[in-house]
């Protein structure tokens, strides 16, 4: 047992399916549905999406198989699993600071998370409600201004949806995070599905524009702004470098071949954000919208076309079910390693583990929902607390966690070992250390410094 955990209270997957469709869960999110969209449209479509697909296996994919064999090596919480990692290999405990940022990062990202998880619960019922019909620009960016500007509505579905949120940690590995997305994944698809369905049959010619719009190759377009913005996004879509998928793979039995069910993994996400670039870009064509309109495009661009096409109501509100549902997905994992590491470290349960944690998490998050209204004039190196928060996590803390696992999944541990374990021969471990040695941190500096400097 490692120095400092009182106790090691630890599950397992029951199944390598399970495994897969949490782990997918917690990649699909709001980066894939929201972001992504929007920075297609910004980067021009094709150029963005071909270099996002490029950086996706040669990047995110290995990041994520250390990420995983780390934690089955190590069966704890992130920050322990390190520690013994590293003692196991003959290294300095020091390595345990990977998981600490990593474990600090995902309870940062879930205070501001689980708000826009509100966000998105709310507007299922404003959709209900047929809040959105006939309406034009001004008006849903003055409904979405409103919604800001009302700290009792947002606080009242940052609670929401923190609440299920720890509901569905509380029950456990296998009967909260695995049944949770084991119902919610195949509904996730449905639902992708009928949108992209319903975009195809009202939108008309714009489906074929909108394909054309996201897989017509024009390398012409691919720039150096384009491919940092592919490379930033593949590596976060995954959620890789926040200590979740080191906490997964501590759950993880060795019969799980770690470089298939993270083909599949990246598979998955990555038919997400197409499918949900085809959901809502016919939907933008058709009505003349602006695809490269940033953020407001899911909360004041979309909810234009809702209200001004037939049945725009009920797409609506599958939409924003299907957004509601990623957002929980995702912020269940966001929340696990904290909760890990409080029922490993402390003699609490996994109950109240879950209680302590989401509290704390759901009060940092009152302080980014002041952002937007009674404290928005309070900033930091120029940032209101939501900001500054998205920016400390982003740009600076999950790049560093990243570049820390890679490192000491290349450099600190035993490759003939990895090489085993992964099942590689001699051609492809020499693509994966040419990888992991030297391309990948050298993508991960690239990040963190352009981050840094936007």
């Amino acid at each position: 047992m490692s120095t400092g955990t009182m106790k090691k209270s630890h599950s397992q997957w029951s199944s390598r399916m399970g495994f897969m469709l949490a782990a997918a869960g917690s990649a699909v999110g709001l980066g894939n549905i929201w972001k992504f969209p929007y920075m297609a449209g910004q980067m021009g479509g094709s150029a963005f999406v071909l270099t996002y697909l490029l950086f996706m296996f040669m990047i995110g994919l290995p990041i994520l198989v250390l990420e995983w064999l780390i934690g089955r090596r190590g069966q704890k919480n992130p920050i322990h699993t390190m520690e013994d990692v590293a003692v196991a290999e003959g290294r300095s405990k020091s390595w345990r600071w990977v998981g600490i940022i990593g474990v600090l990062g995902s309870f940062l990202i879930l205070s501001f998370y689980s708000v826009i998880g509100g966000w998105a619960t709310d507007y299922i019922f404003l959709a209900a409600k047929g809040t959105f019909e006939g309406v034009n620009g001004e008006v849903t960016g003055q409904i979405f201004a409103d919604f800001l500007g009302n700290v009792n509505h947002l606080l009242t579905w940052h609670t929401v949806f923190m609440f299920a949120t720890a509901f569905i940690v509380a029950l456990g590995v296998g009967a909260g995070l695995e049944r949770a997305c084991k119902v919610m994944m195949p509904g996730l698809g449905i639902l992708l599905l009928i949108l992209v369905a319903y975009a195809a049959y009202v939108s008309g010619p714009s489906f074929g524009q909108a394909f054309r719009f996201l897989f017509t190759p024009d390398f012409s377009a691919i720039g150096g702004t384009a491919m940092l913005a592919a490379l930033g996004h593949a590596f976060f879509s995954l959620s890789l470098g926040m200590g979740i998928m080191m906490a997964y793979g501590s759950y993880l039995g060795k019969d799980v071949n770690l470089l298939s069910t993270a083909r599949t993994v990246v598979i998955m996400d990555v038919i997400v954000a197409m499918l949900s670039g085809l959901a809502i870009f016919p939907l933008v064509f058709a009505n003349g919208l602006e695809p490269g309109s940033g953020p407001g495009l899911i909360f004041v661009t979309l909810p234009i076309a809702f209200g001004n096409m037939a049945g725009g109501t009920i797409l609506g509100v599958l939409f924003f079910i299907f957004l509601t549902f990623a957002a929980l997905t995702s912020s269940i994992s966001l929340l696990e390693p904290t909760v890990e590491l409080l029922e490993e470290k402390t003699h609490m349960g996994r109950k109240t583990a879950t209680t302590v944690s989401s509290v704390l998490i759901w009060a940092l998050g009152i302080a980014c929902i002041l952002a937007f209204n009674e404290w928005a004039d309070i900033k930091l190196f120029n940032k209101n607390i939501f900001d500054l928060l998205d920016y400390l996590t982003s740009k600076i803390m999950l790049p560093i966690t990243g570049l820390g696992t890679v490192i000491f999944g290349a450099w600190m541990m035993k490759q003939d070992l990895i090489r085993k374990e992964l099942n590689l021969g001699p051609f492809w471990f020499s693509i994966w250390t040419l990888l992991t040695r030297f391309i990948i941190p050298v993508a991960i500096v690239i990040i963190l410094v352009f981050g840094l400097i936007q």
